[in-house]
Formats: structure tokens, C-alpha cells, sequence
């Protein structure tokens, strides 16, 4: 039998992975999915920017391969799960909160006591998703990135401003009930209200646009149908697009 091709998913925190490992095993069942916590933002993290944020992800990459022992063609594809945090929002609606320590989000707004800080914060990580949205490979590997606005709990849960302890209990509640029902989890992740479909540029297009950005939409039906389908090099339809 040939080996199975590992399918390489990127996700921010621990609780992330919780919620949709079990879920991606199973929809990529020829494959072996592996999830690579970051343990925060890389898109917003020290020295991110559009000329390195590729050379940061590669790192990633390169750090898990050499420890497994692993070569490029051991990779199927690099799937990068990004949460939004409204960062293509008009800086007019990034507001001043002397009692926000920590910033809160809402469908309209940005609640902050450092209003400076967020309004930079955004422009470093539209920079980098800019750059990451137009990206079809990474070290010649198939890669895509999928956003989760405003973040991927306000997706799943419908939830924004969620403690760790929420997030882990919430991720846990929401692999129980689906694990064993993947087929309802494709309908929910794909044909709800805020699964943004079309073509994968064109659902970057969208998210990109007003408050859309801070709003509940995710683009990771499209990920989920194409593995489906068996597409196995996914990034053909937006390379060409591009």
C-alpha cells in the first residue's frame, strides 16, 4: 500500500485543534492529517510582515519535517486556519475603552484601551493574509489558507470574547457532537448562514470587504468540499484565477 500523504493543518491555540482534529481525520481518511498549534497569531507576530510572513511559515514547516524525518513529497497539502479579528475593518470603528485590558470584539466594533496598538496590529496582519490569500505554495508544497471571522469560536460556537476555559470546554462539546456525525458537520461548516462559498479567491474577496472581517463567515466549506471530492491538489482552480 502506498504511504498516506499528511495533510499539514496550521491552527493558533490548543482548543482549535481539539475541535476539529477528530473531524479532519476522518474527512481526509486516505491521508494523515497532522495539526500544528502556534501558540498565537503568526501573522501578527514579532517581525511579521508580507516580505517574511512565507519564510515564517516555512520555518514551521521545515522545524516538523526535520524532526520526522520528512521530505516535501511525504505532503499532500498545507492547510492554514487564520482567525480574522476584524483586521480589515475601517480604523474609525477600532474604539477607545479605558476598560478594555483586554480588546473586545463585537459584529460592529473593536473595544480597546490601545487604540494605536489594534490599529497597527490590523495592518500587519492584513499585510501577511494579503500575501498568504495569493500564496498557492509553500516549499513547493500545495498550500491555502481559510479564514474563521471573527475567530474561529464566534464560527463554530457563535461566540466572541471566550475565556481558555470556554474555549476548551466549547471545543470539546463540539467534536463530541459531530465526531460521529461528519456528514452533519459538513452541512453546518458548508450551507450555514455564514459559509462563504464561490471560489477561493473570491471568498477572500468578500471577507476582505467593510466589517466583514469582525461578522461570522468562514471560507473552510471550500477546503472541506474539495477534500471531499478528492481533489488532491487544490490549488489549481486559484492559481488559475490568479
Amino acid at each position: 500500500m502506498a504511504r498516506k500523504k499528511i495533510v499539514f493543518v496550521i491552527v493558533e491555540g490548543p482548543s482549535d485543534a481539539e475541535a476539529l482534529e477528530v473531524l479532519l481525520n476522518q474527512i481526509y481518511d486516505k491521508n494523515s492529517v497532522y495539526l500544528e498549534i502556534t501558540h498565537g497569531d503568526v501573522t501578527t507576530a514579532k517581525d511579521a510582515g508580507s516580505s517574511t510572513i512565507l519564510s515564517m511559515l516555512g520555518g514551521i514547516l521545515e522545524t516538523y519535517m526535520k524532526a520526522n524525518h520528512l521530505a516535501k513529497s511525504h505532503f499532500q497539502e498545507i492547510v492554514h486556519i487564520v482567525d480574522m479579528d476584524g483586521a480589515y475593518v475601517p480604523d474609525s470603528v477600532i474604539m477607545k475603552d479605558e476598560t478594555a485590558h483586554k480588546t473586545i470584539y463585537s459584529l460592529t466594533e473593536i473595544r480597546t484601551d490601545k487604540v494605536s496598538k489594534i490599529i497597527d496590529r490590523n495592518a500587519t496582519k492584513r499585510a501577511c493574509i494579503n500575501k498568504i490569500s495569493s500564496t498557492p505554495k509553500l516549499h513547493n508544497i500545495p498550500y491555502q489558507a481559510y479564514f474563521m471571522s471573527c475567530n474561529l469560536d464566534h464560527v463554530l460556537y457563535d461566540k466572541l470574547n471566550s475565556t481558555d476555559e470556554e474555549k476548551e470546554r466549547d471545543a470539546f462539546s463540539f467534536a463530541k457532537r459531530y465526531c460521529r456525525n461528519i456528514p452533519e458537520f459538513v452541512k453546518f461548516i458548508s450551507e450555514s448562514s455564514f459559509s462563504v462559498g464561490g471560489s477561493y479567491l473570491e471568498s477572500w474577496s468578500f471577507i476582505k470587504e467593510g466589517t466583514h472581517s469582525l461578522e461570522r463567515y468562514t471560507n473552510l466549506g471550500i477546503c472541506i468540499e474539495r477534500a471531499l471530492a478528492g481533489h488532491l491538489d487544490t490549488t489549481s482552480s486559484a492559481q488559475a484565477e490568479q
